[in-house]
């Protein structure tokens, strides 16, 4: 099968981005869903430690008495006693418990609706939200071009990367857009760590965005990379007349 420029069909591309779009834009609201459906003031303030069960269980490590001083975890008898999200219902369990897996949930890092403090820090509010909408651009734009960085720089228009095609700068730039994306949060959240500058919600929605938007970019440009949908390299078409040779 032949697929000039991958245009001819587009099936794998648009199913893709819709399904990784979805799933992040589905959890998403959810997380805003479950504050709003619990009953007020359910869920105490939070804060937990990145990739670790922190609140599944009464018992569990934050629900303990930590100290105030700590950058991690807090004295959860002061922020509105136990939490725990094994009690809620299966839906809620699920979002609380995968915020609980994979943020840290500060408080003061996380908005509260109803008076339940969302299951997310604004951070990946703005990653999740990102995720979906790169996931979108490239639903409207990408299409396979055999390999992961044709497929993503396949977005533009070729008039635009055809210097980037002549000269070979494929990777470099593929390199560089994920680092534009990447680099504010990261300079924003590791500056945290090591200084003690803090960043405030809105400047974290921001940085969270960009960096979700060129993830989602990417995930759907490498589930889209598909050779077998070509008969052969010499059917991908590139900017500048350029092709795709085997070795």
């Amino acid at each position: 099968m032949s697929l000039k420029n991958g245009l001819d069909n587009r099936d794998q591309e648009s199913r893709t981005s819709k399904i990784l779009g979805g799933v992040a834009a589905t959890y998403l609201v959810l997380c805003f869903l479950a504050p709003l459906a619990l009953p007020a003031d359910s869920v105490p303030e939070l804060s937990g430690r990145a990739n670790a069960i922190d609140y599944m269980y009464g018992d569990s490590w934050g629900n303990k008495n930590h100290s105030e001083n700590s950058n991690i975890g807090h004295n959860q008898n002061l922020h509105g006693g136990e939490f725990a999200w094994m009690e809620l219902n299966p839906l809620w369990a699920f979002v609380y418990g995968f915020g609980d897996i994979n943020c840290h949930q500060k408080h003061e890092r996380s908005w509260e609706i109803n008076g339940n403090q969302m299951p997310v820090c604004t951070r990946d509010v703005g990653i999740f939200f990102g995720f979906s909408i790169g996931c979108l651009f490239f639903f409207f734009r990408g299409f396979n071009r055999w390999t992961i960085r044709d497929t993503f720089l396949s977005v533009f228009p070729d008039e635009w990367i055809e210097g980037i095609y002549e000269r070979d700068l494929r990777l470099f730039s593929v390199c560089a857009i994920l680092a534009i994306g990447l680099a504010p949060m990261g300079v924003d959240g590791f500056s945290q760590l090591l200084l003690s500058y803090e960043s405030n919600n809105p400047l974290r929605i921001v940085t969270g965005f960009g960096s979700g938007f060129v993830i989602g970019w990417w995930f759907c440009s490498a589930f889209s990379a598909k050779p077998n949908f070509f008969t052969g390299p010499q059917d991908v078409e590139l900017p500048r007349g350029s092709r795709l040779v085997e070795r």
